[in-house]
């Protein structure tokens, strides 16, 4: 991996992590600096979400601060030219599921543009707005 490439996939990872951060998330405009305008998920729990769905649910109060998201097995690989792909597992209350996210360099930095959330046999369906 070339320098570039690397620097490009520790922004993605640094971006993602911050998503996962529960002060980040209990912060609308917070998320909103790192949601793409054009964002979309395909949750864990079948539904499809865009940026104003999930701002509205993380404003909620959905985040549970006690209990932070553990990350495993991340990775990560540049698509194209801004363009970065991550994968890892998530541990969530007991939920573990597989991730998958996009996040493209946009004029204001990097923006997660496409999350997915697919549960790992075994375990309970997340709740709304969380993969």
């Amino acid at each position: 991996m070339t320098d570039e490439h690397e620097r490009a996939v520790q922004a993605a990872i640094g971006g993602e992590m911050r998503l996962l951060d529960p002060e980040v998330r209990a912060s609308p405009p917070r998320v909103r600096e790192l949601l793409d305008p054009e964002f979309t998920e395909f949750g864990a729990s079948g539904r499809r979400w865009d940026a104003e769905s999930i701002l509205t649910v993380t404003s909620g109060g959905s985040v549970c601060p006690e209990s932070p998201v553990e990350v495993s097995e991340m990775s990560g690989a540049v698509l194209a030219p801004g363009v970065v792909h991550l994968t890892y597992r998530a541990t969530d209350q007991g939920r573990r599921t597989w991730r998958s996210s996009l996040w493209r360099l946009t004029d204001t930095g990097w923006r997660m543009y496409f999350h997915q959330g697919t549960p790992i046999s075994g375990t309970p369906e997340p709740p709304p707005g969380e993969s």
